[in-house]
């Protein structure tokens, strides 16, 4: 009886552990042609290199999801943060996008939409054209995925640019002053005034990673545009003395203006021109080795 017993229950057992199998079997049979129908063979994401940065130029990342090479002959991403679409064309007229496998295509932003509504949808949608082995070329429409808001600030970047290249001109000077013990050197903010009346206030200046204020005279805060050009004094020491600081520099001499132009808030960046950035990288070496 006690054998019996134990048999029917071993078989129960049995049964009841392979039921769920099966119907995993079942339902994977019955979802795999929805599954397929809906994966999206390129999945594409917003991304931007430091050379980049303050270029107004992104990365399109294209993320092959098929086993087989695919050729890519365009892609575009259309988001209401911008007038227009952001597009990347292949120069040699196609780009072979390996299986499993993400490739960056760079692309320029076109002009920001500044007076856009803020309550309006910012869905992100891509348009990709490519073609698998052996088939035509198709173009397909997805969404795409911007997780580090890169679209947004570098909007946001270029609407405060517009509006305080409509108050005033800031540039950087060309020249550096460099003091006699070779540890600090001078830059000089120079501000034009324009002919738009609205105000415009340097809040604060931030420091880069190459650039940093010396202690003895930081850096001015809560500047206030006059009616008269105005030059502002900036005292910089290196911000880091390792053997790539300038080797490896791609933003170092792009300074960070936290302004406020009218009601509007946000980071003007401000490159030093080529003649600059020479004679600052020269600064920083000679400094660092004293």
């Amino acid at each position: 009886m006690m054998s019996r017993t134990w048999r029917s229950l071993a078989a129960g057992f049995a049964l009841a552990m392979a039921t769920p199998f099966v119907a995993a079997c079942d339902s994977g049979e019955a979802g795999t042609q929805p599954t397929t129908a809906t994966a999206q063979p390129i999945t594409v994401e917003v991304n931007q290199s430091r050379d980049q940065y303050g270029k107004q130029a992104i990365q399109i990342q294209l993320t092959n999801t098929t086993d087989m090479p695919l050729t890519v002959t365009s892609a575009r991403l259309h988001s209401p943060l911008f007038e227009g679409d952001i597009s990347w064309q292949p120069s040699a007229g196609s780009l072979e996008l390996p299986p499993r496998q993400p490739k960056s295509l760079p692309a320029d932003l076109p002009t920001a939409s500044c007076g856009r509504s803020e309550g309006g949808s910012l869905e992100l949608e891509a348009t990709v054209g490519y073609a698998a082995p052996g088939k035509d070329p198709v173009e397909e429409n997805t969404s795409a995925s911007d997780p580090f808001g890169i679209l947004h600030r570098n909007a946001d970047e270029l609407c405060i640019a517009a509006e305080a290249a409509a108050v005033a001109t800031i540039v950087l000077d060309p020249r550096l002053e460099v003091a006699a013990d070779g540890r600090t050197a001078v830059v000089r903010l120079i501000i034009t005034p324009g002919t738009d009346a609205q105000s415009l206030t340097i809040e604060a200046i931030d420091e880069t990673t190459l650039l940093a204020q010396s202690p003895a005279a930081p850096w001015p805060r809560n500047v206030l545009l006059g009616t008269a050009k105005q030059e502002l004094p900036l005292t910089i020491r290196p911000a880091r003395c390792d053997p790539h600081a300038v080797a490896e520099d791609k933003v170092g001499t792009l300074l960070p203006l936290r302004i406020k132009v009218g009601e509007r808030q946000g980071l003007l960046k401000i490159a030093a021109p080529d003649e600059l950035r020479g004679r600052i990288y020269d600064f920083v070496t000679t400094s660092c080795a004293s």
